[in-house]
């Protein structure tokens, strides 16, 4: 059974058809792309995965889980998470805190332990700061923890949305342009990541892509769509040499 199940999934926005019948089947462990030119429909696909939009039709399972109808939270404690293109941090907090907010669906104190720091607070905020700091040092950005994510370099930006999504524990991760705005030695060093946290982590990956390079180097299948709908799957080297990929690629 694949881990991701996508059947017939389609959503309309004031009549238009953003995205009809788009299907898609993911394994456990792959590398996965999803392209297509601009406005393509892949980030309505990614919105629609994640409860940000509900599908207007479709079947949506993850690990045989219906996902279909269930929030954005629901969602990432089904296993699901994500980056965005336009990098989304608390800018005012701190790399360590940032990391801590995607750890907080496993760590649970009511209210009035907070309010008061009693022992079970104090407990949970020291497995939380140890769990981040682990990430971080996965990421080799430990000795960044007390920086404000602003003061971070674009790179480590990026970097850091990614140790937070893994915080969550997903099962799928979603990566929506994660080489956007990158220079090529950043992108290279993007790639080398990608495929670590897939084998340092047993994990899944879904991206958005536009750079061709990464795309070809990384991803092991891919599904392109074009006007919301999927115009070719398979094999990442058959998918690229396709003509009318290709043709698709050049009329954007």
């Amino acid at each position: 059974m694949a881990l991701l199940e996508v059947k017939n999934l389609g959503i309309s926005f004031g009549g238009l058809r953003a995205v009809d019948n788009f299907e898609v089947n993911i394994e456990k462990g792959q590398l996965y792309g999803l392209i297509g030119p601009n406005g393509a429909g892949k980030t309505t696909v990614f919105n629609m995965l994640t409860g940000v939009y509900k599908p207007d039709d479709g079947l949506i399972r993850l690990d045989g889980q219906d996902l279909i109808g269930k929030s954005t939270i629901e969602i990432n404690k089904a296993g699901v998470a994500r980056t965005f293109q336009n990098i989304r941090l608390f800018h005012a907090q701190t790399v360590l805190d940032n990391v801590k907010i995607g750890l907080a669906n496993h760590y649970k104190y009511s209210t009035l332990t907070g309010i008061l720091r009693l022992p079970k607070y104090r407990k949970m905020e020291k497995a939380m700061d140890d769990k981040a700091m682990e990430l971080l040092k996965v990421f080799e950005m430990d000795d960044k923890a007390d920086y404000l994510a602003s003061n971070l370099p674009y790179g480590d930006q990026r970097k850091l949305e990614i140790a937070r999504a893994l915080a969550t524990e997903p099962k799928l991760l979603l990566l929506d342009e994660p080489a956007a705005g990158m220079n090529p030695n950043e992108t290279q060093e993007l790639m080398d990541m990608i495929r670590f946290v897939r084998d340092e982590f047993d994990m899944t990956i879904l991206l958005i892509e536009h750079d061709m390079k990464l795309v070809s180097g990384i991803c092991e299948k891919l599904t392109v769509l074009n006007f919301g709908q999927v115009l070719a799957q398979g094999k990442t080297s058959d998918v690229l040499n396709n003509p009318e990929v290709v043709k698709a690629y050049l009329g954007e």
